[in-house]
């Protein structure tokens, strides 16, 4: 398992990020695949931690989507989980985006520190899935749908931007072609869209005190398909305990989970 982050020499911004990051110490983030670098920024005592995100060309691209993403999100939930973002720089081919750390443990130290509190944690993550899924599709003007990211997915097989080495366990020796001929063996795909995450995994959840607290990740937040959510996080809560994943369904309300959604949403987000 990679190192979820580890200490850094603090790195070059632009001018107008001098100075808000100026004292800080630096680690390197390790569990993130977006491909942008991520640093965690900390040990000022007059001042929060912060989190700088930084990338390059089409990672640039999803940086300043998650920026817009989070302003909006920011003011559609009911909880005060996406917190503004501090600075954002944008250059004709970078980004960076700088966020105040929310106070909290994400869902996988949770568990990997008290498995004992999977069920609290499960009936937490289900609480804040289904406001977030409670959001009017109306309201949303971000499209994350299949058919759009099956489209950027075959732009990104035909680019040779796939990490085939990075599949989950039982893709594991697959090629990136065949990831897609198994996609198409799931279509035409059965839908109830609602406002998703897009990346709605252990890692990308803060909890406080029993409750979500922040939510981070954001630059797939759109209107989907709700098995997008569902299948990542019932992946995750499966490392733990296959209990946890019966769990969420339940809580969900959910009696009787689609397998085929939630195998074609795993399918296509191993091509991102």
């Amino acid at each position: 398992m990679r190192k979820r982050e580890t200490p850094c020499a603090p790195v070059a911004v632009p001018a107008g990020l001098a100075d808000a990051v100026r004292g800080y110490r630096w680690a390197r983030d390790g569990v993130g695949e977006s491909g942008a670098a991520v640093h965690r920024l900390f040990g000022r005592t007059d001042a929060p931690d912060l989190f700088l995100k930084q990338g390059e060309g089409a990672v640039a691209d999803e940086i300043a989507a998650e920026m817009v993403r989070m302003r909006w999100l920011g003011a559609q939930l009911s909880v005060p989980a996406v917190p503004p973002p501090v600075a954002f720089v944008a250059m004709p081919h970078a980004a960076w985006l700088l966020t105040r750390a929310v106070a909290g443990e994400t869902a996988w130290q949770v568990l990997d520190r008290a498995p004992a509190q999977g069920a609290a944690v499960v009936d937490a993550l289900v609480r804040f899935l289904l406001r977030l899924h409670a959001i009017p599709v109306t309201a949303c003007p971000f499209d994350a749908g299949h058919a759009h990211r099956l489209y950027l997915a075959r732009a990104r097989i035909d680019a040779g931007s796939v990490d085939e080495a990075d599949f989950d366990d039982e893709r594991a020796g697959w090629s990136a072609e065949r990831v897609w001929q198994a996609l198409e063996a799931h279509l035409p795909l059965t839908v109830d869209p609602v406002v998703t995450h897009g990346d709605f995994s252990l890692d990308n959840l803060l909890l406080r005190d029993g409750e979500v607290v922040g939510c981070i990740d954001l630059a797939r937040v759109g209107i989907a398909d709700r098995y997008q959510d569902l299948a990542i996080l019932a992946k995750c809560l499966g490392e733990f305990d296959e209990a946890l994943v019966a769990r969420m369904f339940r809580a969900y309300g959910i009696a009787t989970p689609d397998r085929s959604r939630m195998t074609f949403h795993l399918l296509l987000d191993e091509l991102f």
